[in-house]
C-alpha cells in the first residue's frame, strides 16, 4: 500500500486524531538508559539523539526538556512523496498562531502542538477538513 497523494482527498480525510498523553522532546548523548520501546521516535543529530517520548517516563528518567507537547495523528495514509499536506495543515496552524513539529511516519504524518494550543489545533484541523475542496 503506497498511500494517498491527491492534495484534496488528503485534506479531506485526515481524520486528525489527539492521542492521549503529553510528550517532549529531549537530546540524549546515550541511549543505553532509555528503554526504546518507550521513545515514540528517535532522530540521530550532530548534537546528540533527539527522542520524543512521553513526559512522566522522560521525567522518570530525568531527562531535560523545555517543550510539553499534544500528539496528533493524522489517520489518512499518506504517501511518503505526497506535497503540499504539510504546507496545508501547518498554514492552517500558523493562521491559528499554533507552533506545530512535523514527523511523518510511513503510514501517518504526526502532529506535535503546544499541549495547551491541542484542543484549537483540533478544531483548525478539522476544521480545514471539513471545509477543503
Amino acid at each position: 500500500m503506497s498511500g494517498e497523494t491527491n492534495i484534496a482527498k488528503l485534506i479531506n480525510e485526515m481524520s486528525p486524531e489527539l492521542n492521549h498523553g503529553e510528550y517532549v522532546f529531549s537530546t540524549v548523548h546515550n541511549l543505553d538508559r532509555i528503554d526504546r520501546k518507550d521513545t515514540i521516535c528517535e532522530f540521530k543529530e550532530n548534537e546528540g539523539t533527539t527522542i520524543v517520548i512521553e513526559k512522566n517516563k522522560a521525567d522518570q528518567l530525568k531527562l531535560p526538556y523545555e517543550y510539553v507537547a499534544a500528539w496528533i495523528t493524522l489517520k489518512i495514509h499518506s504517501s511518503l512523496e505526497a506535497v503540499g499536506l504539510t504546507a496545508t495543515f501547518s498554514t492552517a496552524l500558523a493562521k491559528n498562531n499554533i507552533s506545530c513539529n512535523v514527523i511523518a511516519g510511513y503510514y501517518h504524518d504526526h502532529i506535535f502542538v503546544d499541549t495547551k494550543d491541542s484542543e484549537k489545533a483540533m478544531l483548525v484541523l478539522t476544521n480545514l477538513s471539513n471545509t477543503s475542496i
